[in-house]
């Protein structure tokens, strides 16, 4: 757990938020380890909400709510804060991001996109422009460089482990041209070589399992529970927030073995073959 710091609740509102829940935390008499003791979350999580540099989950907010009896204070200014760190994300993703560089471990089955994180600049901003046909220049590179900021995390001392599965066909979609496709696919292979990740690819003739018609990423964490992420054309959908690891749908992470077992190679192999 990081040492304690003097907050100034005049820098930001996830700074002020923190500030007022170290203060009625103290006021009522509770350490960290009082305050969690029944929640699924761990000390350093409720320590580093108090210092502004992380989210405040609804669940957690409203036991915190409970603890203190502070008539739910915490949970209704819990949209203010996510407001205030979102960022250029869009507002569904911001917690996403948020947590990726917290993760022990992140898993990803990708089946129509690179995943953001390995995403290099032309191919995000392809999509972007894609995706976003109307948005100006400096809108696109605000979502640009929030994008790379989150692949920082595979430099960092402390970094999740990360696996993900590509399935074949999108390495053969035009979304780029071919010499900057070539190089989204060596920037992979090269943070792979580097040991930062480990990608595989699922063959076109290999079966997959009906949940994995959406893209999907699992995230595990020393403090906190587990989380599982989707998204399609119209919707976007996290759980596992407020529970252990048993919340989340039970075979996941075998079917993710499976997955990976039944066909997937190397991409570096792909690469250099």
């Amino acid at each position: 757990m990081a040492a304690r710091k003097d907050i100034d609740g005049s820098a930001s509102v996830p700074e002020f938020y923190g500030k007022e829940l170290r203060w009625k935390r103290e006021a009522a008499g509770l350490t960290l380890q009082d305050l969690v003791a029944g929640s699924f979350y761990g000390i350093s999580y409720l320590s580093e909400i108090e210092r502004g540099t992380r989210r405040m989950p609804e669940a957690l907010a409203q036991h915190v709510d409970r603890v203190l009896k502070t008539d739910g204070f915490f949970e209704r200014c819990c949209e203010d804060v996510r407001t205030a760190k979102q960022g250029a994300h869009a507002a569904y993703f911001a917690p996403i991001a948020d947590s990726e560089p917290k993760a022990t471990a992140i898993e990803e089955w990708c089946n129509v996109l690179i995943p953001g994180l390995l995403q290099t600049e032309a191919y995000a901003r392809a999509l972007i422009h894609a995706t976003h046909p109307l948005e100006p220049p400096e809108g696109v590179d605000k979502k640009i460089r929030a994008r790379l900021k989150r692949a920082q995390l595979f430099e960092a001392s402390k970094r999740p482990e990360y696996w993900a599965t590509l399935h074949e066909s999108l390495l053969h979609q035009a979304l780029l041209p071919p010499e900057d496709m070539a190089a989204q696919l060596e920037s992979i292979a090269a943070l792979a070589r580097r040991r930062r990740i480990v990608p595989q690819v699922l063959l076109r003739n290999v079966p997959t399992l009906p949940f994995t018609a959406l893209p999907l990423m699992l995230m595990e964490f020393d403090d906190q529970p587990p989380l599982m992420y989707t998204e399609g054309p119209y919707h976007a959908a996290d759980r596992g927030r407020s529970g252990p690891r048993e919340a989340l749908p039970q075979g996941i992470r075998s079917a993710q073995g499976r997955r990976t077992a039944a066909g997937g190679v190397p991409l570096h192999d792909r690469a250099s073959g």
